[in-house]
């Protein structure tokens, strides 16, 4: 007998999960406000970090890997259908203000990805200065660079998976879910991130919604910024909060913040003020001179729906066991994408997986602790 599921969200955890629990043989259908990619959606932008870089995390590291295989198979399926790859693997940059010490994120994260077999360059001040003309000189004076990662055309993935939803009968309805109790199937799930505690209560105290700014400039010589001399970087992230990305192919280079954020209301509007845009132009002076100018072309508020200990929250209710609750990305999740779906599949359908204890139902945390160790120290 076929299983009728209904997903809530139509994000990279939604839309991934949809796509698999159909592979399996369920009758998805999924609810979403429209359109998608949902302009007030975690999932949405013009770019999003592709990593293996979890510090010490090794559960991360080796998800990232899978995920990985997973968006160059995206990829194929793009060029397939004609269409250009939305994943682009130019590497990846963490640098460091100071040397590298154990504990640091930096340091961790070379050390285990070393052990793990992967091959990444290690770069003192002179290298960093020579390899990317972008960069201050001596700033910046330890780290390293990882061929492995790059960045996803976000909002072009969401929309990839909805079209590839749709080719394979999959439903998407939109409409706003306000009750769970007008929704009927045998198996739900809900992927509708910072807005899951208006479906279950319960978790308010669980899930935050939590603002990160955003900025688009356009550099007079979008050339310096040119992957092959600009890689996505983290700039000593775990203490400044910045990362970004090469300029893409309208010339528009991405910096934002990953950091303790400011908490807003789910349905605020998304929109940064002057003092995050004073940091961020205090940052690109001592940085990326050439920035420090540029023109913000454009500006959002991203809305992480965190975790207290920034773990995923992926798991059944306890006393409505059809209900599952896959949200709580904390700003970190859509790299997993081409892994989520048969993650979020697993814990939902019972079948057994090596992370569902890390993502468990959990409404007992009421202090911090660090999940995505990029994010602070």
């Amino acid at each position: 007998m076929t299983t009728k599921t209904i997903i809530v969200g139509g994000g990279i955890f939604g839309l991934a999960t949809a796509i698999e629990l159909s592979l399996r043989g369920h009758d998805v259908t999924v609810f979403d406000p429209g359109p998608l990619p949902h302009p007030l959606a975690e999932s949405t932008d013009i770019s999003k970090v592709v990593r293996l870089d979890y510090g010490a995390d090794e559960a991360y590291a080796a998800l990232g890997e899978r995920a990985l295989e997973g968006w160059r198979r995206w990829n194929d399926e793009c060029r397939e259908a004609g269409h250009p790859p939305l994943f682009h693997e130019t590497g990846v940059t963490f640098l460091a203000r100071a040397p590298m010490q154990p504990g640091g994120f930096e340091h961790d994260s070379y050390a285990m990805l070393r052990r793990r077999g992967h091959a990444l360059e290690r770069l003192d001040a002179d290298a960093i200065a020579r390899r990317f003309p972008a960069y201050r000189p001596g700033v910046y004076v330890d780290g390293y660079y990882n061929p492995v990662g790059g960045w996803a055309e976000a909002s072009a993935v969401v929309r990839f998976l909805a079209e590839r939803a749709q080719f394979m009968g999959i439903e998407i309805r939109e409409s706003r879910v306000t009750r769970l109790d007008d929704l009927a199937a045998d198996l739900i799930v809900l992927c509708a991130g910072a807005w899951v505690p208006r479906l279950v209560p319960e978790l308010a105290g669980s899930l935050r919604a939590i603002g990160q700014p955003v900025f688009h400039l356009q550099p007079d010589d979008p050339s310096l910024f040119a992957a092959h001399q600009f890689p996505v970087f983290g700039a000593d992230i775990s203490r400044t909060g910045y990362y970004g990305f090469p300029a893409n192919t309208d010339g528009i280079v991405k910096i934002a913040n990953h950091g303790t954020g400011i908490e807003v209301h789910d349905d605020a509007e998304r929109v940064t003020h002057a003092g995050q845009a004073a940091a961020l132009r205090d940052f690109l002076r001592e940085s990326f001179p050439a920035l420090a100018d540029a023109p913000i072309v454009h500006t959002r508020l991203c809305v992480y729906c965190d975790t207290i200990d920034e773990h995923f929250w992926i798991a059944p209710h306890p006393t409505h066991p059809h209900v599952v609750v896959a949200t709580g990305g904390s700003g970190h999740a859509f790299k997993f994408g081409p892994a989520l779906g048969p993650l979020i599949a697993d814990i939902a359908t019972g079948v057994a997986h090596p992370l569902a204890p890390r993502f468990r139902w959990r409404p007992e945390l009421v202090t911090a602790s660090r999940g995505d160790a990029a994010r602070h120290t």
